[in-house]
């Protein structure tokens, strides 16, 4: 497994692979959700979306 880092990626339903602030690729661009690591990361608007790490904690 690669070393978290900001910008990496991940798609609704993986486990969280680093806890923090993470923002929906693509549009609409301005939402974001906090998870924590192992979580699975959620849907948005119902759908599965690709999501971008902006703050680590």
């Amino acid at each position: 497994m690669m070393k978290p880092r900001l910008g990496m990626t991940a798609r609704t339903g993986d486990k969280c692979p680093k806890s923090g602030v993470w923002k929906v690729v693509g549009i609409p661009d301005t939402v974001t959700t906090s998870v924590s690591r192992g979580n699975k990361m959620p849907q948005n608007a119902n759908k599965s979306v690709t999501w971008k790490l902006i703050i680590m904690f």
